[in-house]
């Protein structure tokens, strides 16, 4: 189906740009050579198409590609980051879907399948994410449940309900107002950015995330979500690097936030669009996602210890997560498993060195997600950073991997020691383990105050 679009696209592309010129010798060689271009382009197309195929073997995903230069990619589904199943709206009338699946490697190590029949692309990311679990390609779809659908009013009134927004909509029916009174035509020039701005902001959004459906399985987070490009996102288990949770300041009155993460394997353009986990949720949705993502761990329980600047945020750690709380007008809440932690370092500016405070500054892969704890005293700083290095240091298992998530026999840590996952598949609504973090180490060392800081 797509050969025939793409010799017409070619066609009329040739038309549009060499029609001027050759109308000059007739409209004869305008129909002749538009009829040899297409032909051309059909003997290049229907060969590649042809040629190229795609499939699994073993645990490999195997891409052939190309006509001229020929193409041939096998990548181990070991190393998978995520897999979208993205339907735009030209690909929905014809009941077609693009199956992206991003690698360990960035943006190159993508790899993407176009113009698949739907139902071919759905297998084909169920038999992937099988493949990368470690199952049998054949294995039935992991069953899901329901964590969280966004209802469209909400959607609607937290765009609307934002500084930016109606700032800029105020503004706008000012000047709208202002030249059809004086009859001032000048400020067209300033509507029109305006206008744009609004679509941006807040059209683009609207359209991107109507009709929100997040769910849990276990294959990880699954996120369907579009108006006129739908799209199914899926992130694999341990995938998450970092998540921070944002709460603007007339979005605390609605007592909603908005959940962005690091997701790892993204990369470029694809990682703004696929950082966002929940656009708009209430804030205790919000932060019980961020437990489902991080299990084993618990960010109510984390110790925060506030700083003494003018600018308060809070800043705490434990043997499972790194938490940031800052912002006075936009309160953003970082969370960082220990585990993930890349770099973590200590910066004094010019300034801070005279006034004797230092920032934490926490790394992570790329991503929205820029983890750091400014105004903190020197000493304290330092304290921090040694229990954080030493709760890395303690819950990375070298045999634990992100890889394989099904059949691995290291997936949970409790105490220095590891212990098999229990295969049992319980959903949201069930209990679940008890968990550990610092609430359980009270009666070994002591309560915390929200004045101390913690020892590794």
């Amino acid at each position: 189906m797509i050969v025939p679009l793409q010799v017409l696209a070619v066609a009329l592309v040739f038309v549009a740009l060499m029609g001027p010129i050759l109308n000059t010798f007739g409209f004869g060689w305008v129909m002749m050579l538009t009829v040899a271009v297409a032909f051309g382009t059909l003997a290049y197309v229907l060969p590649a198409w042809w040629y190229g195929t795609f499939g699994l073997r073993e645990d490999h995903l195997v891409v052939h590609s190309g006509l001229v230069m020929r193409s041939s990619r096998e990548v181990p589904l070991s190393r998978l980051q995520a897999v979208d199943v993205v339907r735009p709206l030209l690909l929905q009338v014809f009941g077609m879907a693009d199956l992206r699946v991003e690698m360990a490697g960035g943006d190159a190590s993508a790899i993407r399948l176009r113009c698949l029949p739907q139902g071919l692309a759905e297998r084909m990311r169920a038999a992937v994410l099988a493949h990368a679990a470690g199952l049998p390609g054949r294995a039935p779809e992991a069953p899901e449940w329901s964590f969280y659908r966004l209802p469209f009013l909400l959607l609607l009134g937290a765009l609307t309900f934002r500084v930016p927004v109606l700032l800029s909509f105020i503004l706008l029916l000012m000047l709208a107002t202002a030249g059809v009174v004086f009859g001032e035509y000048g400020v067209i020039g300033a509507l029109l950015p305006l206008t744009l701005g609004l679509l941006r902001y807040f059209w683009g959004p609207l359209a991107r995330y109507t009709d929100y459906y997040a769910s849990l399985s276990s294959d990880g987070l699954r996120l369907r979500y579009g108006m006129f490009q739908r799209r199914m996102q899926t992130v694999p288990p341990g995938r998450v690097q970092a998540v921070r949770v944002v709460e603007p300041l007339l979005w605390r009155a609605l007592g909603v936030a908005r959940v962005e993460a690091n997701v790892a394997g993204y990369a470029g353009a694809r990682q703004g669009d696929s950082a966002t986990l929940l656009p708009v949720a209430p804030r205790r949705r919000a932060f019980a996602l961020v437990n489902e993502l991080f299990p084993e761990s618990e960010a109510a329980h984390v110790p925060l210890v506030p700083n003494r600047s003018p600018v308060p945020s809070l800043m705490g750690v434990d043997e499972h997560l790194f938490i940031s709380i800052r912002g006075l007008f936009c309160l953003v809440t970082e969370i960082v498993p220990v585990e993930r932690v890349q770099a973590v370092r200590l910066v004094a500016g010019p300034l801070s060195r005279f006034t004797g405070r230092v920032a934490v500054d926490v790394d992570t892969p790329p991503g929205p997600v820029r983890a750091k704890a400014p105004g903190r005293d020197a000493g304290e700083a330092r304290r921090f950073v040694d229990a954080l290095v030493e709760y890395g240091r303690r819950a990375r298992v070298p045999a634990a991997g992100t890889e394989r998530w099904e059949t691995r026999s290291t997936l949970t840590r409790r105490r220095g020691r590891v212990e098999e996952p229990d295969r049992g598949t319980a959903g949201p609504g069930e209990p679940k383990a008890e968990k550990t973090g610092a609430c359980d180490t009270s009666d070994e060392k002591g309560t915390q105050g929200a004045g101390d800081t913690p020892e590794p």
